[in-house]
């Protein structure tokens, strides 16, 4: 799964970049790029015969991204993950649940870590509306909490195109940002939205 996050947000890097270059100096998207370049390879240097415990795998990821990106976009996505991860300590699968404690301690890593809120015009916008989504459905399948938390991501991020920024060289547009979305809030939509196909493509138990 991880990995085909990494493939979605190096296949987003144009899309990632034109959104950063509306609001800021353009670079985002091959920031993450090279982020999950980096991360692939270590995931890729991990055992693949499942003894890697799931917290290790999401904390990989955000500690390559943070060593490799550089700038505020490594530290803040690192953290999403490296936090994310360590909630999942002890867990031996991914389910709903899982899912929902991943993304409650991502946000709240990421709102302390960058001092952003909700309305803030930036990737909280779409992070914090799928951790609340998470929490809400996670008694249930797994493949349908990502359905429902990618739309929330989604709908976050749209909603982003209203907002005036606050952070960043965006800040300094004003209202002049209104009408172009967060690019840290669209790389969250890429992430959850390679989550969710990539468990939606898993056959069920039933098969």
């Amino acid at each position: 799964m991880l990995l085909l996050v990494a493939d979605r947000v190096i296949a987003a890097e144009p899309r990632l970049s034109e959104a950063d270059r509306n609001l800021g100096d353009g670079d985002h998207g091959l920031g993450m790029q090279r982020g999950v370049t980096a991360a692939r390879e270590k995931l890729l240097a991990l055992p693949d015969d499942g003894s890697v415990p799931v917290e290790k795998l999401f904390s990989t990821v955000g500690l390559a991204m943070m060593s490799s990106m550089g700038g505020a976009s490594g530290a803040i996505f690192g953290t999403l993950f490296r936090d994310g991860g360590k909630a999942l300590a002890g867990r031996e699968s991914f389910g709903a649940s899982e899912l929902a404690a991943f993304l409650r301690a991502a946000c709240d890593g990421v709102m302390a870590r960058g001092k952003a809120n909700p309305g803030d015009k930036t990737m909280v916008d779409a992070l914090h509306p799928a951790a609340a989504r998470a929490g809400e459905v996670a008694d249930g399948p797994l493949d349908a909490a990502l359905a429902s938390v990618g739309a929330a991501a989604e709908d976050g991020c749209e909603a982003s195109k209203g907002m005036v920024a606050v952070f960043g060289r965006a800040r300094s547009l004003g209202e002049a940002a209104i009408g172009f979305p967060d690019a840290g809030a669209l790389s969250v939509t890429v992430i959850l939205g390679a989550m969710r196909d990539f468990v939606a493509g898993l056959p069920s138990a039933s098969e």
